[in-house]
């Protein structure tokens, strides 16, 4: 029931008052029962008269702030005219706030008894709050919300992103998403990215086709329906191993320039290359020749590999007086188009399997950190720890359990060994059979850090994969590639 307005058993007489008075005496804010409030008649929003998920998550958690504008009805209830978005979110908030263990909050409202009979002048009040209000630039409004969570305390900053309907670091992710330039937030707000996966592409954007790649992935896990991301993790997994590589690429060009030594240009096909590695060379008298011998060579050169790590050379070893050792004279056969087509594809799925492995191990963790354990998932953990596989016996005996305190969230000490005893104590009876499946899991993920396994999958490595695809998980592409054989044979055992 309202608190300051006595429901009405007759209509209103008009007020001689104009309808147009802005004075504090036609302002008095009531604060009324959002179930005596419906849409008026001349509200004249008629489309998208709902509200959207974040003024429902807003209001959930705040309830309503700005007062909606009403005017009183024959039946005791109010026609709102301004707010109805906000009156609904109010209105679905309260439906459910018992059950969540929010209180039930009024609306504040400022109630026009000069409006009521005067439908020209209520649609027309109602018009300028819908047609004259313009959105908040996306800079602006990145930087409201770095600025609004910046000096919270972490309390606060929950209950601000749960309002604002935003994901834990926020603040963080804002603060990234700043560096978009106006068109790439504009471009960004329209292919309806979140505040997370701008943050993303402003982390990658430098890298071609980035933005491409990424838009790609978003559009498959739409399409997929699942309402997850794991298209777009894989993509974001795979870039960010890009960006690595090119970092790691630069950093090791910088050293040996500021170290004076050549870094080796690249020869073509039709030239010939006079450099060699040192491993091939000796001096004169048959010594071998490494990089503290060779330092002094006006040749001393460098290759990076395929880690960006120094390979030592001379640029010119018959010019600066070195000799080949014997096995070294023998031309090295070039490997045929198809051999080499094969050496890259292999180098491309090694690349691509180490990049899927922390978006496999995100997801796990998420699984772990969860309320309830899948039922899937406690029976693999009863089944492992009963039958103890190979696999689950290695990673026992070996003992590490970083992944484990990943998998948990708890932390640890960078430079701390730590063990399952170790963990014990910090992990409640409520999650004891997270725990365990936390243990299995790094078992699992221990079995499959070699980088050549996604091309000799075993079964019991498969089940895993496709364990996890049916409690959500996304397969990425080399992973899909790696289980296709198992599913297939899953499929004529069936």
């Amino acid at each position: 029931m309202a608190t300051a307005t006595k429901p009405r058993t007759a209509p209103a007489k008009p007020s001689k008052k104009s309808p147009v008075d802005t004075s504090d005496s036609e302002r008095t804010i009531v604060y009324l029962d959002p179930a005596l409030l419906v849409r008026d008649e001349c509200n004249a929003r008629e489309t998208d008269t709902g509200p959207d998920a974040d003024l429902l998550a807003s209001v959930k958690e705040i309830g309503v702030e700005e007062p909606v504008s009403v005017r009183p009805r024959p039946d005791g209830t109010y026609g709102v005219f301004k707010g109805w978005r906000r009156t609904q979110a109010q209105q679905q908030a309260n439906a459910t706030a018992e059950a969540d263990g929010r209180p039930q909050r009024k609306i504040p409202a400022i109630v026009r008894e000069d409006l009521v009979g005067r439908d020209g002048w209520t649609r027309m009040l109602s018009l300028t709050e819908n047609a004259r209000r313009e959105q908040m630039t996306e800079r602006d409004t990145l930087k409201a919300i770095e600025l609004t969570l910046v000096d919270m305390s972490e309390v606060e900053q929950r209950r601000a992103t749960k309002a604002l309907n935003l994901p834990p670091g926020a603040a963080k992710a804002a603060r990234k998403a700043a560096k978009l330039s106006d068109a790439e937030l504009r471009s960004a707000t329209a292919e309806g990215m979140d505040l997370e996966q701008m943050a993303d592409l402003a982390e990658v954007g430098d890298l071609p086709n980035a933005r491409w790649v990424l838009e790609q992935a978003k559009a498959a896990d739409e399409e997929e329906g699942k309402g997850g991301r794991g298209h777009w993790d894989h993509a974001m997994a795979r870039l960010r191993q890009q960006l690595a590589d090119r970092e790691a690429r630069a950093a090791a060009e910088k050293a040996l320039a500021e170290a004076g030594i050549p870094l080796l240009r690249k020869y073509h096909d039709w030239e010939k290359d006079p450099s060699r590695p040192l491993s091939q060379l000796t001096t004169p008298l048959g010594a071998p020749l490494d990089e503290t011998r060779h330092k002094t060579c006006p040749g001393h050169s460098a290759r990076l590999d395929e880690e960006h790590r120094p390979v030592w050379h001379c640029a010119d070893p018959a010019q600066y007086g070195h000799k080949l050792r014997p096995e070294a004279k023998k031309p090295k056969k070039p490997l045929s188009p198809e051999e080499a087509a094969e050496r890259r594809r292999v180098i491309a799925c090694n690349k691509a399997w180490r990049a899927a492995r922390e978006v496999r191990k995100n997801f796990v963790a998420t699984l772990c950190q969860g309320k309830t354990l899948p039922e899937e998932a406690r029976k693999l953990t009863l089944s492992s720890v009963l039958r103890i596989p190979y696999a689950y016996r290695d990673f026992v005996n070996k003992g590490g359990t970083g992944d484990v305190a990943r998998f948990l969230g708890i932390k640890v000490p960078d430079d701390a060994t730590v063990y399952a005893v170790d963990l014990a104590g910090q992990v409640s009876r409520a999650k004891e059979w997270h725990a365990l499946f936390a243990h299995v899991a790094a078992a699992y993920e221990h079995d499959l850090r070699e980088n050549k396994a996604w091309a000799r999958l075993r079964g019991d490595q498969a089940r895993w994969l496709l364990l996890l695809e049916s409690l959500g998980y996304t397969l990425s592409e080399v992973e899909e590639m790696a289980v296709a054989r198992h599913r297939k044979n899953d499929r004529k055992t069936t």
